[in-house]
């Protein structure tokens, strides 16, 4: 008996539509899995998995930025509001205080001879400050440079609190302005204690304010990387802005301490 064949099988192959990216993709992974000479790393880098490496690596590097003070942390990605919102209080002190002294003077210009509100005793007074060489150091009343100074601080502060980004070139020149503030304000303290021998209450509240405004600032910008400093140098100065207030406090001291060896400045309150 002859034995019949087997009934030819018929193969039906089915083709589905696969994106160009995906076939692409696909066949990377394919030739990784098959062939040893390609790494995993290499198969790592298909066109999907880049994609989602790319979305993950913009996270790490936001941190990174962020805890290393990098550049684009420097350009404003963090929103110093504490920072805007006492400049904007230190700045409106400022300038009441140095509109104060203008007016006071201006009242000694019309009244020779009168005495300014702020004058309480031989010590503190404002009247002898005014009155004096160191007070118009520039040809001009020095509160009229407060007047339009004390504007910057308010400026910046209403800037952030609305959001603005500033470049790193504009955080180091209003830095470098404070500073030159700080300056002048260290050598007004010591003409005013040394040389002319009188506590300007007036005066008093600008060095106020002038103190902390630089420390918070510089800190700040050593802090995120716009003055360019180490790493260490970076978590230093994020560590001491908050000390801020202490430091500014130990100032005071170091100031009553002087006006207090030199004028005796109790025995007159």
């Amino acid at each position: 008996m002859r034995c019949r064949s087997a009934a030819p099988t018929v193969r039906v192959h089915y083709r589905t539509h696969t994106p160009r990216g995906a076939r692409h993709s696909k066949g990377w992974l394919e030739r990784a899995c098959h062939n040893p000479t390609v790494s995993r790393e290499t198969a790592a880098r298909s066109p999907e998995n880049a994609r989602r490496t790319s979305d993950v690596g913009d996270d790490i590097d936001t941190d990174d930025d962020t805890r290393d003070g990098g550049a684009e942390h420097a350009a404003g990605r963090v929103h110093p509001r504490g920072l805007a919102i006492f400049l904007i209080i230190a700045g409106v002190i400022g300038w009441i205080a140095a509109f104060q002294l203008t007016i006071e003077k201006f009242h000694l210009l019309q009244n020779p001879g009168s005495t300014a509100s702020c004058d309480f005793n031989i010590v503190v007074q404002c009247g002898a400050n005014l009155g004096s060489a160191q007070g118009a150091l520039f040809g001009f009343p020095n509160p009229l440079i407060g007047l339009g100074a004390w504007v910057a601080p308010i400026a910046v502060g209403v800037a952030i609190l609305a959001g603005a980004r500033f470049a790193r070139w504009f955080w180091v020149a209003f830095n470098a302005g404070l500073l030159g503030a700080l300056v002048f304000v260290i050598w007004l303290i010591s003409q005013s204690i040394f040389v002319l021998g009188t506590l300007c209450p007036w005066c008093m509240v600008t060095w106020s304010v002038t103190i902390p405004a630089f420390l918070a600032v510089t800190l700040y910008n050593l802090g995120s990387g716009n003055i360019p400093v180490g790493a260490s140098g970076r978590r230093v100065a994020r560590s001491l802005a908050g000390w801020v207030p202490l430091i500014t406090v130990l100032c005071y001291v170091v100031i009553a301490i002087l006006a207090q060896v030199r004028l005796d400045f109790l025995s007159f309150l």
